[in-house]
């Protein structure tokens, strides 16, 4: 099992924590209230800050209820946590909403899931191995 340190940066800070044993995504909380203004954006802070393991990122992504009940999600989704970072962890949410969104601190506001990086490195070629799909692009597969 990865172990992931943390502290907390300042009064309500909530730890990272799976809602069910089986679930990919720890919730991050909101550390503070503050209101998403409607097809507005901003940056969330859950006052803890990580020490990652090498090797290892964290991604960002929405919470599904936000998105499906609210149009909040995040933004830069996944955002990416690197394991050399130790600031203070924020979501950068977005309101695709008709009304304002109030954020509560305490607030489940995304989830974050921890993920191996593997070692890569890039070398110039002259061509690359055909496939079949080739260069089709986006829609190239079409929709049904």
């Amino acid at each position: 099992m990865l172990q992931i340190k943390f502290i907390k940066l300042r009064e309500g800070a909530h730890i990272p924590q799976k809602a069910h044993e089986d679930d990919a995504g720890f919730d991050l909380y909101a550390s503070e209230d503050c209101l998403l203004k409607a097809h507005g954006f901003g940056c969330v802070p859950t006052a803890i800050a990580i020490e990652l393991p090498a090797g290892t990122e964290a991604q960002v992504r929405p919470r599904s209820g936000l998105a499906a009940k609210y149009g909040v999600t995040v933004l830069n989704a996944p955002g990416t946590i690197d394991a050399g970072y130790r600031g203070e962890v924020k979501v950068i949410l977005i309101n695709h909403g008709e009304e304002d969104f109030a954020i509560s601190a305490g607030m489940r506001i995304a989830q974050m899931v921890v993920s191996p990086v593997l070692p890569a490195f890039f070398t110039e070629v002259e061509t690359l191995d055909e496939t079949l799909r080739g260069e089709g692009g986006f829609g190239s597969s079409g929709t049904k």
